[in-house]
């Protein structure tokens, strides 16, 4: 009986049978102390020092964002503001002087000669001429551009399923880049026009402040979405290639250049690859889309100008290739730029970076393949029955238990 006591105790806490004097007071459990862990209480009464413990509370996990969830789609929005505004800005001199290279080829011959230019009659503030209606409409762009990509990407997957939407991806990321880009250009052709008459015909306005109430004395409103069409034509090749082809990159370089799963990646290393994607992608955009890059130039420069007035003066091999040198340098720079910094953001909300190795679909039989396999399996197990009915009894009753 003893044993018994024992081996009964042995399962039960000390705490809930040891004597009063000896046991831990609910007080001394709880008992709130800055450091955690095991500490020493002052003896009560002369008693002897009693040891106590401190469990601390469990702290709450970080939230994280949920993917596609309004907050992703918000926190994709912000990036695709800070990527775009601020990386066009940023290279306001080499677009000031390759819009003026693309209006005025005689008097800015090259990318050196037209710096001098603008540096002998505009002096350095000339460098950033149209930077606010640049930060202000690129910005208002990126957001479209890369919040509605992401939700395009989404939502065309759903449609086309998981087998197909890994087997189509590319297609996928087509047709979600082209749809957010158009609603992107809505949003930056009117800052965009006044940006490019601002820069490049001399007194026309100091900035978008004068310049936008001016372009629309000259104009109307309507003269704001002139270059629009134009616009779409140049900025939805340059985004389909944009997207496309940077999720390609990626994906080949986790596959093929680094030895490791993404997820097993640093950061900084995955950073890197989006902007690598990036550069190489913004260099094979800036050759799509440069032609209706030259004539959205020439629209929003010449009043009443048309697209017939812009091929009889650029000529066909002048809208492919004038200006198309600074524009790779810038464009490249300008993608790789807008790559990290959007992936940068999104680390830093705590969501992943955009591509990589695309997991294999997972493949799930198809209803009527479930139907026969099923149907399959019945007759054999009914094929069996009557076999096994014919033996002994011990077998018989066995099955009959089984199969019931």
């Amino acid at each position: 009986m003893a044993a018994s006591d024992n081996s009964r105790n042995s399962l039960i806490p000390n705490f809930l049978y040891l004597s009063k004097n000896l046991s831990l007071g609910l007080d001394q459990i709880v008992l709130r102390d800055p450091n955690p862990g095991f500490a020493l209480t002052p003896p009560e009464n002369g008693g002897t020092k009693r040891s106590s413990f401190v469990i601390s509370a469990p702290r709450e996990p970080s939230k994280k964002i949920e993917m596609y969830s309004p907050a992703f789609y918000a926190a994709c929005t912000a990036g695709g503001i800070l990527s775009c505004g601020l990386t066009h800005t940023a290279v306001t001199p080499l677009d000031l002087v390759k819009c003026n290279m693309q209006i005025d080829p005689a008097k800015y011959k090259s990318i050196s000669s037209g710096f001098g230019v603008l540096y002998r009659e505009q002096g350095v503030r000339g460098f950033f001429k149209g930077w606010v209606p640049t930060l202000l409409g690129y910005s208002a762009q990126g957001a479209c551009k890369f919040g509605f990509y992401e939700f395009f990407k989404k939502y065309y997957s759903d449609l086309a399923g998981p087998e197909y939407a890994s087997k189509y991806k590319t297609l996928i990321y087509l047709a979600g880049s082209a749809s957010a880009e158009v609603i992107a250009d809505v949003a930056l052709c009117p800052l965009e026009a006044v940006k490019v008459r601002v820069q490049t015909q001399p007194g026309f306005a100091r900035g978008l402040s004068d310049g936008l109430p001016k372009f629309i004395k000259s104009e109307g409103v309507t003269g704001l979405y002139k270059g629009l069409v134009p616009l779409w034509g140049r900025q939805i090749p340059y985004t389909m290639m944009k997207f496309a082809s940077f999720e390609t990159i990626v994906e080949l370089i986790y596959k093929h250049a680094i030895p490791k799963p993404k997820d097993q990646c640093s950061k900084p290393l995955q950073l890197g690859v989006s902007f690598a994607g990036g550069y190489i992608a913004g260099v094979f955009c800036a050759v799509v889309s440069h032609p209706a890059d030259n004539l959205v130039s020439f629209l929003n420069n010449a009043k009443g100008a048309t697209v017939g007035d812009a091929v009889k003066q650029f000529g066909i091999w002048g809208l492919f290739t004038r200006g198309l040198p600074l524009r790779i340098v810038m464009i490249g720079t300008l993608t790789g730029a807008q790559w990290g910094i959007y992936d940068a953001f999104k680390v830093f909300v705590g969501l992943p970076t955009t591509g990589g190795v695309a997991p294999a679909p997972a493949l799930v039989p198809a209803s009527s393949e479930l139907a026969k396999i099923d149907s399959e399996f019945a007759g054999a197990h009914h094929t069996l029955l009557l076999i096994t009915r014919r033996g002994s009894p011990r077998i018989r009753s066995r099955l009959d238990r089984d199969s019931i």
